[in-house]
């Protein structure tokens, strides 16, 4: 019988063993041996470990109703798990059925097969709780009632329900066995309450009868009618019987570790109250009581919101509240404020007093990790560093050191919070409305907790990571011997001025709370996941060895006051760390991208296999006209085509056709709420994740050449020199002449006007391409910027599908004429669905950017006689043309000017036109007014929505109900918003995951391997006794990264730092002459090279020109050999590695 906190923490335990049952199936019954093992032995050979077949935790399990019921208030997502599992048995008991039938007919026993039983406890009358029942309350013990009363709660009804359900099986047990006291099936069966309350265990023990009224029969079994455990001690039991069940890492966790164990038991049903100490000093403030938060929040003394911590840190964050008619972002800063609150949970916070608030917005840099900008202030900085604890330091090193590792380079920043989902930052804290600050706050209760998903990451352990590079030569106790040791290493190192901090901040914080459990078969490792929303969490595993180098997926159980991080358990195994296949996975889970296959709902909206696309009545025939369709090679699902023709007046007539989706998704129906949850497709570099099915992906949907597809067309009469006359929009069916590549096609617009003569496709391109140059001139004058990005594409293998080679990609004409026409059809679109549908319209936005985000660029453009003005996109596109005169001696420096440029710019955003005024609805990039996205429906649902809109303003279908309303279209915005964000992320990640490959050479990364290529320097670092370093790009891989300047110290007197000039320098001891030295866009040479450590393969960038600074102390002709030897590692197999790379 389970309690509510089984099914809320324990499903993984239950799911695991379901999962065991697909191993039952008639071809494997056939080979079980007579004993009913799995693995059938020969009779000369008996097998010396027998297994035995647990089929669940227990032959049949019960859940209460009361217990389903509270699950469901409390977790729909475990609710659904748990009457998924409900169901599932229904299934396993046929198949018991039918094995059992073979069993008997071969002469064995029937299997044992899972069972659940839901129990209708609240209407059976051996199960009431009668009026005037009184119990010992949790209540009265956390609000300290001394006075000897007692309250009953509705919880202390519930677990005593529950009670009674376990002891009326227990008696219905008894009952049976005393009428059949001879051959009695199940004799050594036992009733068990399973519940991780220790209150309600004892209260078990307590309510049952004395022991000189009990039974003899029960004198057995202890006297008891039924016996109350916890999950781990059940579970214990089971391992001790199959040694071979690794179930105790499934458990949930509700002790703090390391030090002795928290005192047994969990205040509340959820595990979520804070525990007894135990002794131990708390870490964090503890949670108010659900009565005082309630009571607060009804007075405004607090306020309630979701946390959502920032993309770098757990421990910062923000919650919205409602400040009137606003919404507003409270920021939560340090981990007392956090106060152990994790990314989605529910919380309730307390507002500092106003002097506390930081003074103004923050202060970006130049919209890159390369920086350049402020911080919240110097006021705000000094009070941050008193406050800041060691592990504070130390977690701002891993950030820092995360944020420094080479990687792909970012294509825009981050969104703010006021661009993304319409959140103010900031509030007036005078009468005037003058001076605006950003709220803060503390975290002072959870109301509901975020512990529902599943975390990818990779264990660190010390007892690896402290070995010395002779590790088999080192004793056992001289390893245990490092671990305490190592949590102190990073301190003193730390205090030691001009001294590097050698020790990675994983190695800390393992060397500070790995350890081992008086069982002897359990130790805590530390989990670090791969999200840095996420804090590291303490696990306790019994297979510590096996999960070492493995990426891992673990599940968040607590976070007791006395933990100074969470408790969790291990979930599943994903693969080998580093390898291609586990890294996608990886990536996919992180970034929370759906890549489930659809599900047979789904699949049952398509059309059959056999259908035709054949003239419907309202259609539009448009296949008389040359339509042909221009992307790239090896393009299936093709959203788009075109065509250009002229007219008998002389004006030419221009189509822009789109696949018509919504003839096959029908709105409302599963097919499209699937899509809507999807929002995007994903492109991976080996993989392309769908958001509606193949079928219609790559065939029905995708207009291909010379065959008829059904389109949404709209179409232009325009004058030779791009004057538009009129538009019309139509439903249609078109017969695709030709699907080109942009080669072909820019093969088409350079082929000679005498070459031309009877080719409709040359025609038509060329007269696409004329209009297009015109097009695109008239908005380039308007405002519109041209800016670049650093993507690279890989050449792949073509069985392996590994890296053989980077290549930059190539743009051509075609590219502009293809690009110049999807915008105008979006914007044209866009003003057709405002006139109809002003306040609901879904349109896309991009903000003017903050001018702080520029600074760091235009301080940096200053020092090479650059002066960028950002006052309106004209302005800024005029700028960066005038920088090109400037810059002439080397073209990519113009191109790095854009790219950094576009980094200081928040991405656009989706919206509903009724929650902004027309004013916010200008895309600043695109200089247009009013934007949409109404060309690619096959892979953006917003287009879909677009399509929807268009229909109905043309009167050719009504408008879906849903798109009337405008807080459903906020949250499909702010949905395709976070969908369309985390397809960009994964797609990067993607990216660098195949430059590791590439970069790592041998067989994974054929034709890759070490790299020496030219760099351009984004960033330097010239605060005082900061680590002399510098940011470079490397433009042929697209791959930006710290270079540390490792042979100099930070406090040597030789390094010249001139943070005016954004310059480093290393001067001649005895002359004082600068010998060598590196500014802000200075052209250097670098070394790309990939080092391998435990848990994670990172991307390295060293100098190698100037070679002053790559090493001072050596003669030239031996900075080649040094650099090679200042990247040797511990073990032995590195060193080799690294004479390789000296070569």
């Amino acid at each position: 019988v389970v309690d509510t906190n089984i099914l809320l923490h324990h499903m993984d335990v239950l799911e695991y063993l379901r999962d065991d049952d697909d191993d039952d199936d008639d071809d494997n019954d056939e080979n079980e041996n007579e004993n009913g093992n799995d693995d059938a032995t020969s009779p000369s050979k008996p097998n010396p470990h027998p297994r035995r077949r647990h089929r669940s935790i227990a032959d049949a399990i019960v859940v209460p109703q009361t217990a389903l019921e509270e699950c469901r208030h409390r977790s729909l997502v475990m609710y659904r798990r748990i009457v998924d599992l409900i169901r599932s048995s229904g299934d396993d008991a046929t198949r018991a059925d039918d094995k059992g039938r073979k069993q008997k007919k071969n002469g064995g026993g029937s299997g044992s097969e899972r069972c659940f039983i839901v129990f209708a406890d609240v209407h059976h009358v051996d199960t009431q709780i009668f009026h005037g029942w009184k119990g010992e309350s949790k209540a009265d013990e956390e609000e300290g009632v001394e006075d000897g009363t007692t309250t009953t709660t509705i919880n202390d009804e519930n677990d005593a329900r529950l009670r009674n359900v376990a002891r009326f099986y227990g008696e219905a047990l008894y009952d049976y066995r005393r009428r059949r006291r001879t051959g009695a099936r199940n004799a050594n069966a036992e009733v068990v309450f399973l519940t991780d309350d220790a209150q309600s265990r004892r209260l078990a023990s307590s309510e049952q009868p004395p022991p000189d009224e009990r039974p003899g029969d029960a004198a057995d079994r202890g006297g008891l009618y039924y016996r109350a455990r916890s999950m781990r001690d059940h579970v214990s039991l089971l391992q001790k019987e199959d040694p071979s069940l690794t179930l105790l890492d499934l458990v949930a966790q509700f002790h703090s570790a390391p030090g002795p164990p928290m005192s047994e038991g969990i205040r509340g049903k959820d595990g979520g109250g804070d525990d007894d100490s135990g002794g131990r000093a708390a870490c964090y403030p503890p949670h108010l009581s659900s009565q005082t938060l309630s009571r607060g929040l009804q007075t405004n003394r607090y306020y309630q919101g979701i946390y959502r911590s920032d993309r770098d840190s757990h421990t910062e964050g923000y919650v919205t509240i409602r400040r009137g008619e606003d919404r507003v972002a409270v920021v939560i800063r340090g981990k007392a404020d956090v106060n152990r609150a994790v990314d989605g949970d529910i919380v309730a916070i307390e507002l500092h007093s106003v002097d506390l608030w930081l003074g103004g917005a923050r202060n970006g840099g130049d919209g890159s990790d390369s920086g350049g900008g402020g911080g919240d202030g110097d006021e705000e900085k000094e009070r941050g560093s008193q406050s800041q604890t060691a592990d504070d330091r130390n977690e701002g090193h891993d950030r820092q050191t995360k944020k420094d590792d080479a990687g792909i380079a970012a294509d825009t920043a981050e969104p703010s919070l006021r661009d993304a989902e319409n959140i103010a930052e900031e509030v007036a804290v005078d009468d005037e409305g003058e001076e605006l600050r950003r709220p803060t706050a503390k975290i002072v209760g959870i109301i509901r907790r975020n512990f529902h998903k599943n975390y990818c990451g990779s264990i660190c352990t010390i007892a690896v990571s402290a070995a010395a590079p002779e590790e088999d030569d080192i004793a056992p106790s001289e390893t245990e011997l490092a671990r305490p040791a190592a949590a102190a290493a990073f301190e003193s190192e730390s205090k030691m001025e001009g001294e590097r901090t050698t020790m990675h901040p994983h190695d800390v914080i393992a060397a500070k709370h790995e350890r081992e459990h008086p069982d002897g078969v359990t130790s805590t490792v530390v989990f670090f996941p791969i999200d840095n929303r996420i804090p590291p969490i303490l696990l306790r595993t019994t297979q510590r060895d096996r999960l070492i180098g493995m990426r891992i997926l673990v599940s968040m159980d607590s976070w007791p006051a006395e933990s100074e991080y969470p408790l969790g358990h291990y979930v599943k195994t994903l693969g080998v760390t580093g390898t291609k296949e586990t890294e996608t996975q990886v990536l996919l889970q992180e970034f929370r991208i759906p890549c489930e296959p659809f599900p047979a709902k789904v699949l049952a909206c398509l059309p059959p296999a056999d259908y035709k696309i054949e003239l419907e009545p309202g259609r539009t025939d448009l296949r008389h006209l040359p339509v042909l369709s221009i992307d790239p090679p090896g393009c299936k699902d093709i959203d788009d085509a075109l065509h250009c023709i002229e007219l008998p007046n002389g004006n030419w007539q221009v189509g822009v056709h789109i696949a018509d989706v919504t003839h096959y998704v029908e709105a409302g129906t599963a097919i499209d709420l699937e899509a809507a949850n999807r929002s995007t497709s994903t492109y991976l570099v080996n993989k392309r994740l769908d958001m509606l099915p193949s079928l219609l992906t790559t065939d029905l949907c995708s207009l291909k050449g010379n065959v008829d597809r059904f389109a949404f067309s709209v179409l232009w009469e325009v004058t030779p020199e791009a004057e538009i006359v009129n538009v019309d929009f139509k439903k249609s069916i078109i017969h695709s002449i030709a699907a080109l590549t942009y080669q072909q096609a820019q093969a088409l617009i350079d082929k000679p006007e005498k070459d031309c003569k009877g080719d409709i496709q040359a025609g038509a391109v060329k007269r696409l391409a004329k209009l297009a140059r015109k097009f695109r001139s008239r908005r380039i004058n308007a405002g519109a910027l041209t800016l670049a990005s650093p993507e690279v594409k890989f050449v792949l293998d073509s069985e392996s599908l590994n890296p053989t080679d980077v290549q930059a990609y190539t743009l051509y004409e075609a590219n502009a004429l293809v690009e110049e026409f999807m915008l105008l059809a979006n914007v044209t679109v866009a003003k057709k669905i405002l006139r109809h549908y002003p306040t609901l319209s879904i349109l896309r936005r991009h903000p003017a950017p903050n001018r702080s985000m520029f600074d760091g660029l235009i301080q940096k453009a200053k020092t090479r006689g650059i002066s960028i003005c950002i006052d309106d996109s004209k302005k800024l596109a005029d700028s960066l043309d005038a920088a090109a005169e400037i810059t002439s001696d080397d073209p990519y420096l113009n191109q790095l000017l854009r790219i950094l440029s576009t980094r200081c710019m928040s991405p656009a955003q989706y919206f509903c036109s009724g929650e902004y005024q027309a004013k916010d609805w200008h895309h600043y990039g695109l200089a247009a007014p009013v934007y949409t996205h109404f060309t690619s429906p096959i892979r953006r649902y917003a287009d879909v929505c677009v399509h929807r809109l268009l229909a109905a303003a043309i009167g050719v279908a009504p408008l879906p109900v849903f798109l009337s309303s405008k807080s459903y279209l906020h949250d499909l915005a702010a949905n395709m918003n976070r969908r369309h964000r985390a397809a960009q992320l994964a797609g990067r990640a993607s990216v660098q995951l195949h430059t590791l490959i590439f970069f790592a050479g041998g067989d994974e990364g054929e034709g890759g391997g070490v790299k020496e290529e030219d760099a351009y320097v984004l960033d330097v670092e010239t605060a005082s006794m900061s680590e002399p370093s510098f940011t470079v790009m490397v433009p042929r891989y697209g791959i930006e990264g710290r270079v540390r300047l490792t042979k100099i110290a930070i406090n040597d007197e030789c390094l010249v730092r001139d943070p005016e000039n954004h310059r480093l320098g290393y001067k001649d001891a005895a002359t004082g002459k600068i010998m060598a030295s590196v500014s802000v866009f200075d052209r250097v040479r670098v070394r790309i090279w990939v080092r391998s450590t435990r848990d994670r393969k990172e991307l390295v960038v060293d100098l190698l020109e100037p070679k002053i600074l790559a090493n001072p102390h050596v003669k030239d002709d031996d900075v080649d050999t040094e650099m090679g030897a200042s990247t040797v590692t511990s073990s032995g197999k590195k060193k080799k590695k690294k004479q390789r790379i000296s070569k």
